[in-house]
């Protein structure tokens, strides 16, 4: 029988110092590390004292890293490369572990030849075996002259010595766009270690992209889960490990980047077997990627002061209060499929969110097609679960920790879930009105710090089965925001993850005056965009004024009918166009330390957010602000 497949992260992956990086990797639940020698060298212990301290925390030293500039030196050099090996024996002997690495050789002084090669690596291997020790070899994306895993390969077969194999890491065969499938016909047992790396798609000096840009597999660009396949399809059984080399990751707190390590592995696992159903793979089963069917709700804390504001917001969007909470101070609003409750709660999570916050989004349902299973694939994926006492008689629905502390609940049709508006509340209207026309919920735009982009985009896309749109940048005056749109099951669930790093943009001063909360705006869908427009005037709705020279653009860049453009202007419009369609917008102005709504319609074939218009969304909205009297500046 063979064993659960092992998973493992290089300690370069993560800041902090050595105690730091061992906590937080074992918290995570991975079996071993990586130990990168500058973070042992670095610290005030023995190699014997490392050792030890390492298996205290329940975990395995796997491999030591990186041996460089080993094959095809000239002699005195090779000699002193040799001996210099010995040395490092020495010290993985005193660790605790029997695996090094050599990295291809980037020395100038380096010759090529795969057989001068290998005749290199079998004096290695002769005394790494006398010791019980191992070597892998591992082509550099950038290395002299092997920079090819099968080059790599080529040399450790000739060397043809049971203590020499293969180390292969995804970075360095798909930055140089080599067809992973040629691993598939490498012998599974002279592959000794796999590493694990993704990046965005960037077009710059490999070594730069290496040491500053690779993140977690399903963070990035690169087909992870096609290397996976083909190492997977040479029955290769030992551990998986992240090698992250990343900038922002050094400065994010050591937990939070090796919890998300741990599941972007177990996620792609996942994603590989699903792909490749044949392969054997020992790795903990869970639940598919949940599919979304809609938003189920979307909750408001607020207080009673606060209440009639938002309130009217939602009265002017059209919205009906059909009902109430049957033993909290929650009153239900609907409009379409729209289902949105205002809490004026005075103790619970709700409350704590308000005080914390402000008038703020504290709960999102989303609808899906099995919530315990979905709950379940959370769990395993590491997720935080959010436990509450529930009242005798109401249902206790599935609640996961969201960004920015809200939270995210799951509900179903399978189960007495699907009962949540006759069980939990007390519904006086017959039908949800007809309001503004407003039919469901489009998206939901969350704001966050930018280096939580990537560990919430893995959140969504490992939990759902939805994927991520290219990221892009949206200008403010005060500087950009990077936007990353989620979507899936064809526009049921969609995100905008709108990561800040410059303050004074209107997201960075929506995550200071609200401390931290997440929704920054809701995107409701209507089927006519003109028809809610002036409904929306008749109800009073303050409608954000966008200024005449956008629409004069717009006729330059879209050449119009002149019909429709006059249409958009009286109407206070915005319109996007690609290959799939066209997209209108409407917008309010900002309330509650910058949160606004958003009125879209889009065709079938688009799928975008209308990126090109926030500047002019921003610009309209900061002078919607500006105090009576304020000169322009």
């Amino acid at each position: 029988m063979t064993s659960r497949m092992k998973t493992c992260i290089a300690t370069v992956s993560i800041s902090g110092d050595f105690r730091d990086k061992l906590a937080a990797i074992a918290a995570a639940g991975f079996d071993g590390i990586e130990i990168f020698e500058q973070d042992f060298l670095t610290f005030d212990a023995s190699p014997r004292e490392v050792g030890a301290m390492v298996r205290d925390h329940g975990l395995e030293i796997m491999l030591f890293q990186p041996f460089r500039d080993f094959e095809g030196l000239p002699d005195p050099q090779r000699q002193r490369a040799l001996t210099r090996a010995e040395r490092k024996f020495d010290l993985m002997q005193e660790l605790g572990t029997d695996l090094m690495l050599v990295c291809s050789s980037v020395h100038p002084e380096a010759m090529g030849g795969i057989d001068r090669a290998a005749a290199d690596f079998y004096a290695l291997g002769e005394r790494a075996g006398r010791r019980g020790l191992r070597v892998g070899f591992e082509a550099l994306a950038w290395g002299r002259h092997v920079n090819d895993h099968r080059d790599a390969w080529e040399v450790v077969r000739r060397a043809d010595h049971p203590h020499v194999g293969l180390i292969v890491d995804s970075f360095h065969t798909l930055a140089r766009k080599l067809a992973p499938d040629s691993i598939r016909r490498i012998p599974g047992d002279r592959i000794f270690f796999v590493q694990l790396a993704d990046a965005p798609a960037i077009e710059m000096d490999l070594l730069y992209w290496s040491r500053h840009f690779r993140n977690m597999p399903g963070e990035g660009d690169l087909d992870v889960t096609g290397f996976m396949r083909a190492v997977m399809a040479t029955g290769y059984a030992g551990p998986l490990s992240l090698e992250i080399f990343n900038d922002q990751f050094r400065s994010t707190l050591p937990r939070l980047v090796a919890q998300d390590g741990h599941r972007s592995l177990l996620n792609l696992m996942d994603q590989v077997r699903a792909a490749e159903p044949a392969l054997h793979i020992e790795m903990p089963a869970m639940p598919p990627r949940a599919r979304a069917e809609a938003v189920e709700f979307i909750e408001f804390a607020t207080s009673e002061a606060e209440k009639p504001h938002l309130e009217g917001l939602l009265a002017g969007l059209g919205f009906a209060a059909v009902g109430s909470h049957v033993s909290k101070a929650v009153t239900l609003w609907r409009q379409g499929g729209i289902n949105l409750l205002v809490n004026t709660e005075t103790r619970g999570f709700a409350a704590a969110a308000f005080v914390s916050h402000g008038t703020t989004v504290s709960d999102i349902a989303i609808r899906v097609d099995d919530a315990g299973a979905t709950m379940a694939r959370a769990l395993a994926l590491g997720a935080e679960q959010l436990e509450q006492a529930t009242p005798a008689g109401e249902l206790s629905i599935p609640a996961l920790r969201g960004i920015g502390g809200s939270v995210l609940r799951f509900v179903d049709a399978r189960s007495d879930l699907g009962q949540l508006w006759d069980v939990d509340f007390r519904v006086t209207a017959a039908a949800a009105p007809a309001g503004a026309g407003l039919t469901r919920v489009d998206h939901i735009a969350q704001t966050m710090p930018r280096g939580e982009m990537l560990s919430w985009t893995l959140f969504y896309t490992s939990l759902f089965d939805a994927e991520k749109h290219p990221m892009v940048d949206v200008a403010d005056p005060d500087g950009l925001v990077r936007s990353q749109a989620i979507d899936g099951a064809g526009g049921a669930l969609r995100f905008t993850l709108n990561g800040v790093e410059a303050a004074r943009t209107q997201a960075g001063r929506f995550i200071s005056d609200s401390f931290g909360a997440s929704v920054q705006h809701v995107a409701f869908a209507t089927d006519d965009i003109f028809a809610t427009a002036e409904r929306l005037r008749a109800l009073g709705f303050p409608l954000l004024d966008i200024g005449a020279n956008y629409f004069d653009d717009l006729d330059a860049r879209f050449d119009l009918d002149p019909g429709l453009l006059a249409r958009l202007r009286a109407g206070g419009i915005l319109y996007d166009r690609d290959a799939g369609g066209a997209f209108y917008q409407l917008y309010s102005g900002t309330f509650s330390e910058g949160r606004f709504f958003e009125i879209v319609q889009r065709d079938p074939g688009y799928n975008g957010y209308g990126a090109p218009n926030a500047p002019f969304r921003i610009a309209a909205q900061r002078r919607a602000a500006r105090p009576a009297g304020m000169p322009r500046s």
